[in-house]
């Protein structure tokens, strides 16, 4: 399923950056949804895949998994606690100083966040996901051109497990920047990889919706609504490009969706109101 998105007049990147795409234990999705990109945690995708299994690793392996948990609660002072816990156990543990950088980023403590991250990648410099997460870390805060290369260097990677997520998260930083050729390019590019990933569908409908291409937009928007349980904002989208095309038929087919079954949304009420943002 994919989760709502946030509400809005017209959803894009700047709602995007506000929420981050969590990797869960045992290959589980969690939070996120088709705007956002985000970094990814805990389990099997933080813990580099280099690290010399010890018994202090082990059980600092233990503390990070508690404090994911935690993390994904939004429970963020245990999370901190169990991770201070993992670090006391052995300072040298890569996993850990990276999450710790997602926690602090999440509490907006950037300064503290940046320190861990670089950290993480000084004791691991190759790993992807610690790559990938300080490229969405640098996208949040106003850096986005330096958060390439370290999206460049996770996509690079062989053995990497997702090398769709670091290509559109550089998409969407660059559609903060407003360079939607760039954008486009990456974005493209984890289309390529991964054909129904819904970060990289949205967003390749959003820009098409908004350049006027009906036909480009509508091609990734039904993928998007055919793959996953459609949210409210995913049939919005998907409304909004059929009445560009003028596809009365699809227009009140997804309208109906909308109004069945959130009622209460936002975009309910724009399109009671017939406020499409043309």
């Amino acid at each position: 399923m994919v989760p709502n998105l946030p509400r809005g007049k017209s959803p894009n990147w700047r709602l995007a950056l506000a929420a981050v795409v969590l990797a869960g234990m045992a290959g589980c999705a969690s939070t996120g949804d088709p705007a956002s990109g985000g970094a990814t945690i805990d389990g099997q995708s933080v813990v580099p895949r280099a690290e010399v299994d010890t018994e202090e690793r082990r059980r600092a392996r233990i503390r990070l998994e508690l404090a994911s948990g935690y993390y994904q609660q939004k429970n963020y002072s245990v999370a901190l606690d169990e991770l201070r816990q993992a670090l006391t156990i052995d300072p040298d543990y890569a996993a850990a100083f990276g999450m710790l950088g997602l926690v602090y980023m999440d509490i907006n403590e950037n300064e503290l966040a940046d320190q861990s991250f670089q950290k993480a990648l000084r004791l691991m410099p190759a790993n992807p996901e610690l790559n990938n997460n300080y490229g969405w870390f640098l996208c949040r805060t106003g850096k986005q051109e330096q958060a390439l290369p370290y999206f460049e260097k996770a996509a690079s990677d062989p053995l990497y497990q997702t090398p769709a997520r670091p290509l559109h998260n550089a998409g969407i930083c660059m559609r903060q920047l407003g360079d939607e050729e760039k954008a486009l390019a990456y974005l493209h590019r984890a289309f390529q990889i991964e054909p129904s990933n819904a970060v990289t569908l949205y967003n390749l409908a959003d820009i098409y919706l908004g350049r006027g291409d009906g036909e480009r937009a509508n091609f990734y928007s039904q993928r998007l609504l055919k793959s996953y349980q459609p949210t409210a904002a995913t049939l919005w989208q998907g409304l909004r490009i059929a009445r560009m095309r003028g596809d009365s038929i699809e227009f009140d087919s997804l309208a109906s969706q909308l109004r069945r079954s959130f009622p209460t949304s936002p975009e309910a009420s724009l399109l009671a109101e017939e406020k499409f943002g043309d």
